[in-house]
């Protein structure tokens, strides 16, 4: 897109829009709010602000001590911790380039990152050594790690070299740092795709995207100093959705989780209430574990004016309803991805609409993924490109364009194809965007299901099974099938409580009442588990090639 001149400005254009300015800022005005760290064996670590951003500079200190120089890319495998805090800071601060990576991701994944980016250290928590230990033979320019403990280094059993403790660096140095100017439009960090699509793709954030993106975010959520902000969502995935950084800005407290599993989220539900959160994120599977626990604690909790925000997937309508109707807690829906920085929508309530609308329609409204952040821009268009009005009927694909928006992946050569002449990122899903600007997604277009030559929703099946009382999860796909092109399959978790009393029929019947007979699934299976990419979005790869041949046996 061309860019026009106009008449030049008297604004001193030197001063640059560096991450680090944000910790400096929250330092220098919230220096006594509170950030509190669960650590791995449960006890609450405090401090402020102001202690992380003396440690914030002694880290930055400690990085030229171990040689990084301007526009290094230095990789980070840790879990949400007041040192992962840090980092965010320190190393884009620096000048160098924060890399996230995934946990989750295979030790094959994980070596292509290292490579791909050229890390030249890792910093990795203390109980994710195994994981460096898979990969770090096939690395080729890693000169060191910096181990995130609280141990002695010759306490700990590894066999990577050389290795240096994160503690002992920070404790080495001064809690002075001079930050260099950054040019704004420099990388500050980095997070690669799950590679669903093959190996993964890297998207690299200036110090710009990641600024505006933390005004926008704190803007738009609402957030201030009177704020408890509890960091679920990994610091790992798109940077944490943008969290910290924004809760950082506006100066909220700030919670982490630390390690945790989704299979006993109890002590987390303690902390949540415990530390009086007002606002928290996750995807579906970590908010429908949340509320389990929640609605296990006795007295049930008030959660009234807390939010949780919901991505990676459409939430179900059920759970939205019974999160308000037993602890008054709001779930807000929004939509993003890597190449967007994750917050591209948010379904905020408006006041016009809360007088327009019946009781049932304002529920409906929630199902919408929201309205397209200030910032960015956004359209619909159908397979010519050419754009579709904003009806709420003419669904299409959805294009994106913004300045936290990505441009081009980093070295991906025949990745140019998602990317339009104007600028444009083609996203991939489908969907369409009402008079009042919400958008509502369809499906992705992979996962959209050809049957017959008419199209069905994998996502719209999928909620309306997740609606069934009985149902903990559900998930469609369109497998191949001889006669109709795709016939959809759908995997079904049961409650624990239903698992002898619910069957195909009663399934088929639910579905029923909103689908027609040609859209029915041909199947539904009852499975234990469903399979998730690293992020915890459901794998639909991974289950059409395990049930690929079921409609051709």
């Amino acid at each position: 897109m061309d860019i026009v001149k106009g008449f030049p400005a008297t604004s001193n254009s030197s001063s640059q829009l560096n991450v680090h300015n944000i910790i400096k800022h929250a330092a220098r005005n919230f220096g006594r709010q509170e950030i509190v760290d669960r650590k791995h064996d449960g006890v609450l670590f405090r401090y402020s602000y102001l202690d992380a951003y003396k440690r914030v500079q002694r880290l930055a200190n400690s990085l030229n001590s171990l040689g990084v120089m301007v526009g290094d890319k230095i990789g980070v495998l840790a879990w949400n911790t007041h040192r992962y805090f840090e980092i965010y800071f320190s190393i884009p601060g620096s000048g160098a380039v924060m890399v996230l990576m995934n946990p989750r991701f295979t030790s094959q994944e994980l070596s292509y990152v290292a490579n791909h980016a050229g890390l030249k250290l890792i910093f990795v928590d203390e109980d994710m050594l195994p994981i460096v230990e898979t990969f770090a033979a096939e690395c080729e320019t890693i000169q060191g790690y910096v181990i995130l403990t609280d141990k002695e280094l010759d306490d700990l059993e590894t066999g990577l070299k050389p290795v240096y403790s994160y503690e002992e660096c920070v404790r080495k140095v001064e809690p002075v740092y001079e930050w260099p100017n950054i040019d704004e439009t420099s990388a500050s960090s980095a997070c690669y795709t799950t590679g669903t699509t093959g190996r993964p793709k890297g998207v690299y954030y200036s110090h710009r995207d990641v600024y505006l993106q933390a005004m926008m975010y704190a803007l738009n959520a609402m957030m201030s100093v009177k704020e408890c902000v509890f960091q679920i969502v990994p610091m790992f995935h798109v940077l944490g959705w943008g969290t910290p950084y924004a809760a950082t800005m506006a100066g909220a407290k700030l919670v982490f989780t630390g390690r945790y599993s989704l299979e006993n989220l109890d002590e987390l539900v303690q902390v949540l209430v415990q530390e009086k959160v007002t606002m928290s994120n996750g995807v579906p599977s970590i908010l429908r574990a949340l509320l389990n626990s929640l609605l296990n604690m006795d007295p049930l909790p008030d959660l009234s004016g807390v939010r949780f925000l919901c991505g990676g997937s459409e939430p179900p309508l059920s759970m939205i309803k019974e999160y308000w109707e037993t602890t008054r807690a709001e779930i807000i829906h929004t939509y993003g991805s890597t190449e967007a920085q994750a917050i591209v929508t948010l379904n905020l309530p408006k006041p016009w609409l809360d007088r327009e609308f019946s009781s049932e329609e304002m529920w409906e409204q929630k199902k919408k993924q929201g309205c397209v952040v200030v910032g960015l821009d956004a359209k619909v268009v159908d397979s010519n490109g050419k754009k579709l009005p904003h009806d709420g009927k003419s669904v299409g694909e959805i294009l994106l364009r913004g300045p936290w928006v990505l441009g081009k992946y980093h070295d991906a050569p025949g990745s140019e194809s998602q990317f339009t002449e104007d600028g444009y990122f083609r996203t991939g899903d489908v969907g369409a965007i009402d008079s009042e600007g919400y958008l509502k997604l369809t499906d992705r277009l992979r996962d959209l299901i050809k049957s017959g030559g008419e199209w069905i929703s994998s996502v719209d099946m999928e909620n309306e099974i997740i609606n069934h009382p009985a149902v903990l999860e559900g998930a469609v796909v369109g497998i191949a099938h001889p006669k109709w092109e795709e016939r959809p399959l759908a995997l079904v978790v049961l409650r624990k409580e239903f698992r002898t009393k619910v069957d195909k029929a009663d399934i088929i019947e639910h579905l029923g009442k909103r689908f027609a007979n040609w859209q029915l699934p041909d199947e539904v299976l009852f499975v234990e588990a469903i399979p998730k990419t690293s992020v915890g979005k459901i794998d639909k790869k991974v289950i059409r090639a395990d049930y690929s041949d079921i409609y051709t046996r």
